[in-house]
Formats: C-alpha cells, sequence, structure tokens
C-alpha cells in the first residue's frame, strides 16, 4: 500500500531533521560494483559507504 502524502510528509520532515545528505558522484559502472559488494556482504549501498567512511576516518586519525 503506498504511503499516504500526510506520512511522506513525516517522513521527509524526520529526514530533514535528522540526516544530512551528501551527493556522490562516481564513473559510470562503480555503481553497480559498489551496490554488488555491499549484497555480498549483507550491506545496503548507504551502509557501505557510511562504514567506509568511519573506517578510513578511524584509521586515518590513528595516523597523527
Amino acid at each position: 500500500m503506498p504511503a499516504t502524502k500526510a506520512q511522506q510528509r513525516a517522513v521527509n520532515k524526520y529526514m530533514k531533521e535528522n540526516y544530512d545528505r551528501v551527493n556522490l558522484t562516481i564513473p559510470k559502472g562503480r555503481k553497480e560494483q559498489i551496490k554488488a559488494h555491499a549484497e555480498a556482504h549483507g550491506e545496503s549501498v548507504n551502509g557501505f559507504i557510511t562504514r567506509a567512511i568511519d573506517e578510513t576516518i578511524e584509521r586515518d586519525s590513528g595516523k597523527e
């Protein structure tokens, strides 16, 4: 069943208040590679990218 307009407004409000958005531009074909990798590891694309960023920040923080 599709969401009502009121439900969609509530979701949009929640997202705006609780999340930042990042527009990511990658070379053609890379999206499918990222999606396949994420799925192979039981993650969403967003979850995989977030984890990759977190792990890189943690790794790089130890180099200071």
